[in-house]
C-alpha cells in the first residue's frame, strides 16, 4: 500500500490558490469593487465573517468615508481581491469598522432627510409596556 495517496485532494496554496479564490467571485461584484477602489482614493478593504443570517462580505471604504459592501465566497477571496487591488485588508470582527464610514453614513442620512443613528426617538415619549410593566 502507498503512503499518501491523500494528497492529491490536499488544497493548493499560494498565489495559485489566491487567483482561483479571486475568480470564484461573483462577476458583477468584481466589477464593482474593483471599479470602486480604483476610482477612490484611500480604500482600505474590510471582511465580515459569515454569520447566520449573512454569507461573507467584503466592504471597502475610502478616505472619505464612502463604503460599498458585496457577497464574497469565503474570507480568503477577500484577501486576495485586496491584494490584487493593491488594497490592504482587515478582519471586521478583529478590528472594527473605522468611524469615517459611520461618519460618512450619517452625513448621507441627514442629506437625505432620514432619522439621526443616535438609536432613540425622543419623539415618542413613555413607552406603555402594558401587562408587563413591573416585572
Amino acid at each position: 500500500m502507498r503512503k499518501g495517496w491523500w494528497r492529491w485532494r490536499r488544497p493548493r496554496r499560494g498565489a495559485l490558490a489566491d487567483q482561483r479564490a479571486v475568480r470564484k467571485l461573483d462577476g458583477d461584484a468584481v466589477t464593482h469593487l474593483r471599479e470602486f477602489a480604483t476610482t477612490r482614493v484611500g480604500v482600505e478593504g474590510f471582511v465580515e465573517p459569515r454569520t447566520v443570517v449573512s454569507d461573507t462580505t467584503l466592504v471597502m471604504v475610502a478616505r472619505d468615508g464612502e463604503w460599498t459592501r458585496r457577497r464574497v465566497p469565503n474570507p480568503r477571496a477577500a484577501h486576495a481581491l485586496c491584494n490584487d487591488l493593491q488594497v490592504p485588508s482587515y478582519d471586521a470582527a478583529l478590528v472594527g469598522y473605522p468611524a469615517r464610514m459611520r461618519a460618512w453614513s450619517a452625513r448621507k442620512r441627514h442629506d437625505l432627510g432620514l432619522a439621526d443613528d443616535t438609536g432613540r426617538d425622543d419623539d415618542l415619549g413613555p413607552v406603555d409596556l402594558g401587562p408587563l410593566e413591573g416585572l
